[in-house]
């Protein structure tokens, strides 16, 4: 049975005992945009996005979509990359919090972009309210870094 998490209950990681500050590490990802509004199939799940949304694909082939506003604030293009154009971009350093998640769990997106599921082991991390990913114990190993 699993935990179910909804975003619009305003869950709020930094007021978890067990959630721990992370950052993003300096990790290049591949980008292109979304030319229609569509549905990604991401290894948690199908999340909807809108016209102009980034696709992003990560270090172990992963794939998720970002608002364009979010994507805007949060990614910077990487040589010979120009903004708002596809090709590699780096996630700006930023502190979010993360919690490593012992039991199944779903945690449903804001603007009805889908749900998410975890399993045992993955973590969920919170950018800001109501902005939540779930991510791989692999792939979190792989590109964040534990602050405390």
């Amino acid at each position: 049975m699993s935990r179910w998490y909804d975003v619009v209950d305003s869950l709020d990681l930094s007021e978890d005992r067990a959630a721990r500050r992370a950052r993003k590490r300096a990790v290049v990802v591949q980008v292109e945009f979304a030319g229609a509004d569509g549905t990604l199939s991401t290894q948690e799940g199908p999340v909807n996005y809108s016209a102009g949304d980034a696709l992003l694909t990560g270090t172990e082939g992963e794939r998720w979509p970002v608002s364009r506003d979010a994507f805007e604030v949060n990614y910077a293009p990487v040589a010979p990359a120009r903004p708002g154009k596809a090709g590699p971009y780096r996630k700006r350093p930023r502190a979010v919090w993360a919690k490593l998640m012992t039991d199944p769990f779903d945690v449903t997106l804001d603007r009805d972009r889908g749900t998410l599921r975890g399993q045992p082991g993955d973590w969920l991390v919170q950018y800001a309210p109501s902005d939540f990913s779930v991510v791989s114990a692999r792939v979190f190993a792989q590109t964040y870094e534990l602050l405390d």
